[in-house]
C-alpha cells in the first residue's frame, strides 16, 4: 500500500463524513429547501409555457372577429351591387362596400398572425380568399351592367354574382373555421399543460406535507406537549424526538432545560413562600397603620381609639394583653386611658411611683410581671415623653425585627397624637385667655373709664352738696352724671352687639350686613366699596377691620351728624390694604380730640396696631371726617397681651 495515499484517503473520507454529518445535521431544512425549489420550479414552468400559448395566441380572437366579418361585408357589397343594377344604389355605394371589405381584409388583427404563422393552413386558405376577391368579386362588382328594363339577361347575371358570393362566403367561413380551430388547440395544449404541472405540484406538495408530519409536525407537537406540561407544574415531562437532526437537537436541549427549571422552580418557590409571608407581614402591618393613624387623627384624646388600637396590636403580633399609661401634665399620680390587661402591677403593689416605672430608664426592654413577659414602649414625640406602653406576651416569647418596627410606628404615632391633644387643650387655653384680655380691654377703654368720669363726678356732687351755692352747681354735676351715665349705657350696648357677632361666612357678605345695619339705624343710605384685587384677610386680620368699621360707622352716626357716609376697603399699590370710613359732617376739631374717648378713637386706635398698621384721624376734603386705617396683609401680626385694666385708671 502506497503510504503516501494513506492520509489522502483518510482526507477524503474525513471531508466526506463531516460533509454528511453537515447534511444530516440539516436534514429538515434540505428537505424543506428542494420541496420549496420543486414547487418553485413547477410554478415556473408552468408560467413560462402560459406565457408562450398567451402569446401565440394573442390577437387571435381579434383575428377571428374580423374574419367573420368579411362575410357580411361580402354579402353586403353583393347586395350593393345588384341593387345598383336594379336602380336603387349607385357606383359611389358599391365602391364604398368594395372599400370597406378591403380594409377588413387588410385589418393589422389578420396580418399579425399571418406574421406570425407564415406557413400554417390559415396563411394558406387567406391567400385564396385574398385572391379570389381580387380575381373573381371585386371585377364583377365594379363592371356591374347599368339597369335596363328590356334586357332579359339581367337577372340571371345578378343571380349569377350573387352564387359566386355565396361560394366566396364560404370560402371566408373555412379561414374562420381554421383560425378557430388552430386557437382551441393551442388552448387545449396550455390545459393539458397546465393540468400536468397541476398534478406535479399536487404530488410534490403531498409529498412534503408528509416529509413535514412526520419530520417537523410530529417532533413539534410533542415539544408543545411537553411545555404544556411544564407549564401545569410538571417538570418531569421530556420530549421523545430527539436525534442529530435539528429539532432532534432542540428535543435535547429542551429536555436538559426542563431539568434545569426543575431545580429552579424548586427553589423559586420556597422563595415566594418566604417573599409571600413577608408581604403578608407587611400588609397586616400597612393596614394596622392606616387605622392606628385614622383613628388618633380623628379623635387623639378619645381611650376609645387607644383601646381599639391595643386590640389590634394584640390581634396583629399575638399579644396576650396590653397597657397605656400617661404621665399627669402638672405633677399627680399617671393615668391609665386603655388597658386589656387590668391595673398596673406596680401601682397595685404599692409602689405607686411612676417615675421610677420599669422600662422607663431603659425603654424596649423586657421584664417579668407575674406570668408574662411585658416589653416596654416609650410614647414620645420630638419634644417630650407622655407615657408608656406595656405589651404582655408569652414567657419567653420576643418580638420579630419587622414587629419592633410596626410597635415603633405606631407608639411614635400614639406619642404625636398625646401631643396633639395637648397641644389643641393649650390652644384652646390661649384663645380663652386672649378673648378674656379683649373683654378686658374693651371693658377698660369704655365701661371704665366712663365709671370713672361717673366716680369723680359723684364726689364732685358730694363737694357742691355742702357748700353754699348746692343748687347751681349740683344740677350741672347732676347733669354730667346723666350724660356720662347715658354714655357708658350706649357703650354698654355697642360692647354686647360686638361680643354677640359670629364671623361666620364669607367676609364680604359680614361686612356688607353691617354697613346695613347701620344704614338702617341711621335712616340714611350708606356707600360701601370693597376691591380687595383678589387679596385675603386671614380671621384675626378680619375681626379686627370688622370692629374698626363698626366702631367708625357708630362715632359718625352718633355725633358726626352727615348726611352721607362712605366705607371703602381697597388694596393700594404698594401692597397694603386700606380701609376708610368718610363722612360730610361736622369734623373732629380740637375741642372734640379732648374727648376722644366717648367717640372709641383709641378702641380703633388699639386694633390697627394689632394689624400692624396705623390709623389716622384726616380732615376731609369740603367737610368732614376721614378715619383711615393702613396695614399690610401678609406678615401675621404678633399682640402682646394687655393687662387687666384696675379701677381708676
Amino acid at each position: 500500500m502506497n503510504p503516501a495515499a494513506a492520509p489522502q484517503g483518510s482526507g477524503l473520507r474525513g471531508l466526506a463524513q463531516r460533509i454528511w454529518l453537515m447534511i444530516v445535521g440539516r436534514a429538515v431544512l434540505l428537505l424543506l429547501l428542494l420541496a420549496f425549489f420543486a414547487v418553485a420550479a413547477i410554478g415556473v414552468i408552468g408560467i413560462g409555457v402560459s406565457v408562450v400559448v398567451v402569446e401565440s395566441v394573442q390577437g387571435s380572437a381579434s383575428a377571428v372577429n374580423v374574419a367573420g366579418s368579411l362575410r357580411r361585408l361580402a354579402h353586403r357589397a353583393g347586395g350593393v351591387a345588384v341593387a345598383r343594377g336594379m336602380g336603387a344604389a349607385d357606383q359611389a355605394a358599391v365602391q364604398d362596400a368594395v372599400a370597406h371589405f378591403e380594409a377588413a381584409l387588410d385589418s393589422h388583427a389578420i396580418a399579425n398572425v399571418l406574421d406570425r404563422q407564415p406557413s400554417s393552413v390559415f396563411a394558406s386558405i387567406f391567400r385564396g380568399v385574398e385572391a379570389g376577391w381580387a380575381e373573381r368579386i371585386r371585377p364583377r362588382l365594379l363592371t356591374i351592367p347599368a339597369p335596363s328594363p328590356e334586357d332579359p339577361q339581367a337577372s340571371l347575371h345578378y343571380r349569377s354574382l350573387l352564387a359566386e358570393v355565396d361560394a366566396f362566403a364560404e370560402e371566408i367561413n373555412t379561414l374562420v373555421a381554421v383560425l378557430e380551430h388552430d386557437v382551441e388547440s393551442r388552448i387545449e395544449q396550455l390545459r393539458t399543460m397546465l393540468g400536468a404541472a397541476l398534478a406535479l405540484f399536487v404530488f410534490v406538495v403531498a409529498v412534503a406535507l408528509f416529509v413535514l408530519h412526520r419530520r417537523v409536525l410530529a417532533p413539534l407537537t410533542d415539544l408543545r406537549s411537553c411545555a404544556a406540561r411544564i407549564a401545569h407544574g410538571d417538570f418531569e415531562a421530556r420530549s421523545r424526538h430527539t436525534g442529530r437532526d435539528e429539532l432532534g437537537r432542540v428535543g435535547e436541549a429542551f429536555n436538559a432545560m426542563a431539568g434545569e427549571l426543575s431545580v429552579a422552580y424548586r427553589e423559586l418557590a420556597a422563595r415566594v413562600d418566604k417573599k409571600t409571608a413577608d408581604l403578608t407581614r407587611s400588609n397586616r402591618a400597612l393596614e394596622l397603620l392606616y387605622y392606628v393613624i385614622a383613628r388618633l387623627y380623628h379623635a387623639p384624646a378619645s381611650s376609645e381609639s387607644y383601646s381599639e388600637t391595643l386590640q389590634d396590636l394584640e390581634q396583629t403580633l399575638g399579644l396576650t394583653g396590653s397597657f397605656i399609661c400617661i404621665e399627669p401634665k402638672h405633677g399627680g399620680p399617671a393615668s391609665a386611658i386603655a388597658s386589656t390587661m387590668g391595673e398596673c402591677a406596680e401601682r397595685l403593689s404599692g409602689g405607686g411611683d411612676c417615675g421610677r416605672c420599669s422600662g422607663r430608664a431603659t425603654p424596649w426592654s423586657y421584664h417579668r410581671e407575674g406570668e408574662f413577659d411585658v416589653l416596654m414602649v416609650p410614647l414620645r414625640d420630638a419634644e417630650r415623653h407622655y407615657g408608656m406602653l406595656r405589651l404582655a406576651l408569652p414567657p419567653g416569647q420576643r418580638l420579630e425585627e419587622w414587629e419592633c418596627d410596626l410597635l415603633e410606628a405606631v407608639s411614635r404615632h400614639m406619642g404625636i397624637a398625646l401631643g396633639i391633644s395637648r397641644q389643641s387643650e393649650r390652644e384652646r387655653l390661649l384663645a380663652l385667655q386672649e378673648e378674656r384680655s379683649i373683654i378686658a380691654r374693651e371693658l377698660h377703654d369704655s365701661l371704665a373709664q366712663s365709671l370713672s368720669f361717673m366716680k369723680i363726678q359723684v364726689s364732685l356732687l358730694s363737694s357742691a352738696l355742702a357748700g353754699t351755692q348746692a343748687d347751681e352747681g349740683a344740677r350741672s354735676i347732676l347733669a354730667d352724671l346723666r350724660e356720662g351715665i347715658n354714655v357708658a349705657y350706649r357703650q354698654l350696648r355697642e360692647l354686647l352687639a360686638t361680643f354677640r357677632l359670629r364671623i361666620e361666612g364669607d367676609f364680604a357678605r359680614l361686612i356688607g350686613n353691617t354697613v346695613s345695619e347701620f344704614a338702617a339705624r341711621c335712616g340714611m343710605p350708606i356707600r360701601f366699596d370693597l376691591d380687595l384685587a383678589g387679596r385675603h384677610l386671614n380671621p384675626n386680620q378680619e375681626i379686627h377691620v370688622l370692629h374698626i368699621v363698626r366702631e367708625a360707622l357708630s362715632n359718625a352716626v352718633r355725633h358726626a351728624q352727615a348726611t352721607n357716609i362712605r366705607v371703602a376697603l381697597t388694596s393700594t399699590p404698594d401692597g397694603e390694604i386700606a380701609v376708610a370710613v368718610e363722612d360730610d359732617g361736622c369734623g373732629v376739631n380740637a375741642d372734640a380730640q379732648v374727648a376722644a374717648q366717648h367717640f372709641g378713637l383709641t378702641i380703633m386706635a388699639e386694633r390697627a396696631r394689632g394689624l400692624g398698621g396705623l390709623l389716622e384721624v384726616l380732615e376731609r376734603p369740603g367737610g368732614g371726617t376721614c378715619i383711615l386705617v393702613r396695614f399690610n396683609p401678609e406678615p401675621t401680626p404678633t399682640r402682646t397681651p394687655i393687662p387687666i385694666a384696675q379701677e381708676g385708671k
